[in-house]
């Protein structure tokens, strides 16, 4: 099993302070996000679960998986949720040259630019969560806000049950929490579990959703 945390804590925020791990408000809001999008069937049922609860959340789409499911696409966006870049193929920026991982970006970025309604705000967040210092640099100065988290549901590890899946993010939510879960095949056994009761729990202890501009 990969090693990953499930709540960041304040000293990894403290070290890469300029990205965006939470955002700290008084109304107890939080911000439900979602990765590896749009996926035929798993997506449409991310958008109905949140259509139950007046859920509004922020996608962030791999630019290959837009061009193949553009209607899903424009449904994301007209039912008011926010949208990011999520690079074009999943690129793992540890494993990549600067140069081509900033490509990878743009040419999600085109396809986002593409749709003229899409409010995606010059959002980004690296796969897996992997970016180097330099790719980073670059990509802040043409505007983006990086986009990480501050509880993983850990969806996509098939080694963990559903229930551990929920628990992941109810014991970590607080004001402020953006919470990652993934749009997506490999996630759906935990996903399909995890999210509508993920959804009924933060309705029933007075959380609002918003979404990441």
């Amino acid at each position: 099993m990969s090693f990953y945390w499930v709540k960041t804590n304040s000293f990894i925020k403290k070290v890469f302070s300029k990205y965006c791990w939470d955002i700290p408000n008084n109304e107890k809001k939080i911000y439900l996000t979602f990765d590896d999008g749009p996926t035929p069937e798993i997506t449409d049922w991310v958008l109905s679960e949140l259509k139950k609860f007046d859920a509004k959340a922020t996608f962030f789409c791999i630019g290959k998986n837009i061009k193949a499911n553009l209607a899903l696409f424009e449904k994301l966006i007209t039912e008011g949720h926010s949208i990011g870049n999520h690079t074009m193929n999943h690129v793992n920026g540890w494993k990549s040259h600067t140069n081509e991982y900033i490509e990878n970006v743009k040419n999600c970025a085109d396809i986002l630019d593409e749709q003229e309604k899409a409010p995606h705000h010059l959002l980004f967040r690296p796969p897996y969560g992997k970016i180097k210092k330099a790719q980073s640099k670059i990509l802040r100065k043409l505007g983006y806000k990086i986009v990480m988290w501050d509880v993983l549901s850990a969806d996509f590890d098939q080694s963990i049950t559903p229930e551990k899946c929920l628990e992941n993010v109810t014991k970590n939510v607080k004001s402020g929490s953006v919470i990652v879960f993934h749009d997506s095949i490999k996630a759906s056994p935990n996903l399909r579990f995890a999210l509508p009761r993920t959804l009924h729990f933060l309705k029933e202890n007075g959380y609002k959703f918003d979404i990441i501009h």
